[in-house]
């Protein structure tokens, strides 16, 4: 698979990983519960590291862990969550060593602070973790476009290593002010709802793939999204979410093969207009 590198640091990262919103808020025992111990064995042997994940998403966290811990998979993965919903040093501390408990690890690859929430004093205790070494990168995000000019504001006061953004076909905001900065700055940009939670699948419902896709190694309609977010210079990692072992390998597919040119951007976009 395709990766690409951090910008504060150098290290590459797959270009593919996964997200947990939804996917992972699942009944223990359950079937659902059961598959994503496949899901992740997918993930991993297909190149994947990049796990995304947060304590508010429900118990989230809680399935993900033991299921990395009973594959032995922590060691191989990049895991990044979140200071969500919390106020103040205490409660965004507390809510930290929650996550590191559901977890089963004593250390994040990423700490983001998310949807930009109480952002001053998140932030200086993300950094503050990472100086401790619990924590490797600190971060910024936002799941809506009508956020990202004060998510814009945050990453020029703040710099921090990462951001994580909504983009897809027919969400592109991202393309005017955030992208240009990112790189300015020197800012990773990890993509989530490349999807559009879903809602691309059913704007191409019975439609056939554009016939460039065979050239640029196109098999699915997912690929043809998360290639797109991909074909962005800033974009370093997108974050699809899924439950299901067939869609994890399809997904990863898109991280193989030759990137989308602007013609077929511009083909994806009028298609879909």
């Amino acid at each position: 698979m395709e990766t690409r590198a951090i910008p504060s640091t150098g290290e590459k990262i797959p270009v593919i990983g996964m997200g947990t919103s939804g996917s992972f808020e699942v009944q223990p025992g359950s079937e659902e519960h059961r598959m994503l111990a496949e899901v992740l064995k997918v993930f991993f042997e297909g190149g994947g590291t990049v796990i995304d994940t947060a304590p508010t998403y429900s118990n989230a966290e809680d399935i993900l862990g033991p299921l990395l811990a009973e594959q032995n998979l922590r060691p191989k993965a990049w895991l990044a969550t979140k200071l969500s919903g919390v106020r103040g040093k205490e409660e965004g501390l507390s809510q930290f060593e929650g996550s590191l408990k559901s977890l089963k690890t004593d250390k994040v690859e990423l700490l983001q602070v998310h949807n930009l929430g109480d952002t001053d004093t998140q932030i200086a205790l993300a950094r503050e973790l990472k100086s401790q070494g619990k924590v490797k990168y600190v971060g910024l995000t936002h799941y809506l476009e009508s956020a990202q000019d004060r998510l814009l504001e945050a990453m020029r006061t703040h710099k921090p290593d990462f951001i994580q953004i909504n983009y897809s076909v027919g969400v592109r905001g991202a393309e005017e002010k955030l992208f240009p900065a990112a790189q300015d700055l020197g800012v990773a940009v990890m993509i989530n709802r490349a999807f559009e939670d879903g809602k691309l699948f059913g704007r191409v419902k019975g439609k056939e793939l554009p016939g460039w896709a065979k050239e640029a190694g196109v098999t699915s309609w997912a690929q043809a999204f998360l290639k797109f977010a991909l074909s962005q210079p800033a974009v370093t990692v997108v974050i699809p979410a899924t439950g299901k072992p067939n869609r994890q390998v399809d997904n990863l597919l898109a991280g193989k093969g030759p990137a989308l040119d602007d013609a077929q951007r511009k083909s994806l976009i009028e298609l879909l207009g």
